[in-house]
């Protein structure tokens, strides 16, 4: 069985994270598990930008005359 999603994205989560991480180290950005975390919130953007360009696409021009 799949996990319960809960009410916020895989974005809002990671951007939380990071923030609580870099409070805790200033001046170290080299840190492993930061770089980690920002590279999952890269992916979670790109992912989340190229399914909105998709379903644009998908739309066709008839929404584009539309808007």
């Amino acid at each position: 069985m799949a996990k319960k999603s809960t009410g916020e994205s895989d974005e809002a989560r990671l951007k939380k994270k990071i923030a609580v991480r870099a409070k805790e180290e200033q001046k170290v950005s080299g840190v492993p598990v930061a770089r980690s975390l920002r590279k999952r919130l890269k992916r979670v953007q790109r992912k989340r930008r190229a399914i909105s360009l998709r379903k644009k696409h998908a739309a066709g021009t008839q929404a584009e005359a539309k808007s």
